[in-house]
Formats: structure tokens, sequence, C-alpha cells
């Protein structure tokens, strides 16, 4: 099984702009961003997806919501807006199995989703 590139990069194993790291969090610039600013909020720890989640688990995902706040700030995106995504499993676009928060924006958003 092929280490998550996700862990490798928290880990410092593989190649990525990271912006900001704690004890719960890491977030790094997306490879192939879709926007200006594309930013990945991923917990430290390994989680697959939103469905793994346990309700002791609460006090993270706040957090990597605070997280986006600051670097919405800090990327100059907080006033004119920004998006927040989280795909789940493979209908849901999700590419890489470790939960992670897209942070999207520095240009007007399209519509529809989906």
């Amino acid at each position: 099984m092929t280490p998550c590139i996700f862990c490798r990069i928290i880990r410092g194993e593989a190649p990525g702009t990271i912006l900001y790291r704690d004890e719960q969090a890491t977030a790094f610039r997306d490879a192939h961003p879709a926007a200006p600013v594309h930013i990945l909020i991923v917990p430290n720890r390994h989680i697959i997806s939103i469905n793994e989640l346990t309700p002791d688990e609460e006090p993270l995902i706040g957090h990597l919501f605070k997280v986006a706040k600051q670097l919405a700030d800090q990327e100059g995106i907080k006033e004119d807006g920004y998006r927040l995504i989280v795909n789940t499993g493979a209908h849901g676009g999700q590419t890489v199995p470790h939960l992670h928060l897209h942070l999207i924006g520095g240009q007007r958003m399209r519509h529809p989703m989906g």
C-alpha cells in the first residue's frame, strides 16, 4: 500500500509549500490549484474522511475551520470571500483518502456546483 501523500507532506517526506502547522493541523498549497488561492488544510492525524469522524473529534473540525479563516485573512481573500470544500468519497470527488478542507479564493467562484 502506498503511504498517504498528505501524511508524507506532513512528515516532510514529500514536497509541499507549508503555510501553517501546529500540533493538530497542517496547511499547504494545492499542487494543482483551481484558483489563485488554493490551500489544503489537513489534520495531522490520518483520518480518511468525514465518515470516519467520531464525536471526540468535533474540536479538531472546529480547529480546521479556524485555521481556514486565519489563512483567508493571511492570503488577503477574507473580505472578498472564499469557498471551503470538503469532498467525501468517490462520488463526492475525494481523490486523496485523508480528510482535508480546500480553501479556494482570489477570484469570483462559479456556479452551479456539482
